[in-house]
């Protein structure tokens, strides 16, 4: 290794957070810093660490933000993937944001869903064809001998869709993704970064404090 890992260092130093400057509720914030980040044209803004909780035990993966709708975090996946067992078993999920080149981080506690039947057909049918194809091939999550499987189950669901509308499989759809909590993270000088959360009260109001780093 050229470099020792404990010396990789980054000074934080492009913009600071201020309680007094942001919005009074955190999915307004959210929004306001999304699009920031889509104006810094930043590769994929919307790639997101979803985390979740399988017993006692953490798993994350990259996932992507597909829409935020009524103040909830909306994304799409395979319901009998790994992640879609453990949303099922136990619905309280992480979500975690990182834009390098604005030096921000937006990280989400809250309770997961699943969205109605006509919404999950409604954002299929927006989906390429090859996407649309690709989720009736994958068995996700599962266990398989080699990549020729998924190839061969590919001609297959080719061939039952050829000249017609591909149907949303039952297994695949959306999850909401109903914040209790939201924290903005702004990187500054000598790692004292600018930490301010929100928290949702027992009386339905977001409450706004700033943390230490």
């Amino acid at each position: 290794m050229k470099k020792s890992i404990a010396d990789i260092r980054k000074e934080y130093t492009a913009l600071s957070l201020r309680a007094s400057e942001v919005a009074e509720h955190p999915v307004k914030q959210f929004l306001n810093w999304f699009d920031m980040a889509l104006s810094a044209e930043i590769m994929e803004p919307n790639a997101m660490t979803l985390s979740t909780v399988d017993g006692t035990k953490p798993s994350s993966r990259i996932v992507l933000l597909k829409g935020v709708e009524n103040d909830e975090f909306v994304f799409y996946t395979n319901y009998h993937s790994a992640k879609g067992t453990q949303m099922a078993n136990s619905p309280f999920v992480c979500l975690n944001f990182f834009w390098p080149e604005l030096e921000r981080q937006v990280r989400i506690e809250g309770e997961v869903r699943k969205v109605n039947a006509d919404t999950s057909d409604a954002y299929f049918k927006s989906r390429p064809r090859a996407s649309q194809i690709g989720a009736w091939v994958s068995p996700q999550s599962e266990k398989i001998q080699n990549r020729s499987i998924l190839d061969k189950r590919l001609e297959e669901i080719e061939l039952k869709f050829k000249d017609k509308e591909v149907e949303r499989p039952p297994h695949w759809g959306g999850f909401t993704v109903k914040p209790s909590m939201i924290e903005f993270w702004q990187g500054r000088p000598s790692r004292l970064h600018d930490r301010i959360q929100y928290t949702l009260s027992d009386a339905k109001k977001w409450n706004i404090e700033r943390l230490a780093p």
